[in-house]
C-alpha cells in the first residue's frame, strides 16, 4: 500500500490549477542544463586560447571549433529551457538560428579564423553578434527567475562589451578583462546550474497549459 502511494507522482498547486512532473519534464531540464555546461566549457576554452595563445595560428583556429560547440550547446538549451512567453521564446531561437547562418556565412567567406576576423572587422557583430543576443536572454531568464548574481552581472556585461566593440569605445585591455570575466561568470553560471534542483527550472506548468488553452481558443475564435 505504501510503494503504491509513494509511486504516485506529487501534484503541484499552480498558479490555474494543479499539475505534475514527468520524467520527460526532467529530461528536457538535464538537456537545457548540458547545452549550458557545453556552451560554457567551450566559451572559457575559447576564451583561454584568444587571450593566452594569440600568437600562435593553429591554437587561433581551434576557437572556430570551440565557437561551433558553443552554438550547438546553446541550440540545445534553448530548445529545452522553459519560458512562459512563447514569442520571446521563438525570438531567442530565431536569434541563435541568425547568429549561426551569419557566422556560417561569414566563415566561408574569409582565409583566416573566425575569431581573427570578428576581432579585426568590428562590423562582423551586426551578424556573429545574434547568437550572443541569444544567450544574453538566457541570462536575463535566469537574473529573472532565480536572482542568479552571475546572471545579474552577465546581463549588461556582455552587451556593454559587444557594443564597445562594434562601435570602438573600449581599448584593447578592457576588452580583455571583460571578455575573461565574461568567461569566468559563464563557467560559474553553468556549474551552479547543475547543483540546483530540477524541478525549479521547469515553472509552473499550470501557466503554460493556460497559455497553450488561450492560444488554441483564440485560433478557433478566428477561424470561424
Amino acid at each position: 500500500m505504501n510503494s503504491v502511494a509513494q509511486s504516485q507522482p506529487e501534484v503541484y498547486q499552480g498558479q490555474f490549477g494543479e499539475y505534475t512532473i514527468t520524467e520527460q519534464d526532467l529530461q528536457g531540464v538535464r538537456l537545457y542544463r548540458a547545452g549550458l555546461t557545453v556552451a560554457a566549457l567551450t566559451f572559457s576554452l575559447g576564451t583561454i586560447l584568444g587571450l593566452g595563445f594569440a600568437d600562435q595560428p593553429p591554437l587561433v583556429q581551434a576557437i572556430s571549433g570551440c565557437y561551433t560547440l558553443l552554438w550547438l550547446g546553446l541550440g540545445l538549451s534553448l530548445a529545452t529551457i522553459h519560458i512562459y512567453l512563447v514569442p520571446l521564446h521563438r525570438l531567442l531561437q530565431g536569434f541563435w538560428l541568425v547568429g549561426g547562418l551569419a557566422s556560417l556565412g561569414i566563415a566561408h567567406g574569409i582565409e583566416g579564423p573566425l575569431a581573427q576576423t570578428v576581432v579585426e572587422y568590428p562590423q562582423t557583430l551586426w551578424g556573429v553578434g545574434f547568437i550572443f543576443a541569444a544567450l544574453t536572454g538566457v541570462y536575463f531568464k535566469e537574473a529573472f527567475c532565480f536572482d542568479r548574481l552571475e546572471t545579474k552581472l552577465l546581463t549588461p556585461l556582455v552587451p556593454f562589451l559587444l557594443l564597445g566593440h562594434l562601435f570602438g569605445f573600449l581599448p584593447l585591455l578592457a576588452k580583455q578583462i571583460l571578455l575573461g570575466l565574461w568567461a569566468v561568470l559563464f563557467l560559474v553560471f553553468a556549474l551552479r546550474k547543475l547543483r540546483q534542483p530540477l524541478v525549479p527550472d521547469i515553472g509552473d506548468k499550470s501557466v503554460f497549459d493556460y497559455l497553450k488553452h488561450q492560444k488554441n481558443t483564440a485560433t478557433s475564435a478566428s477561424a470561424s
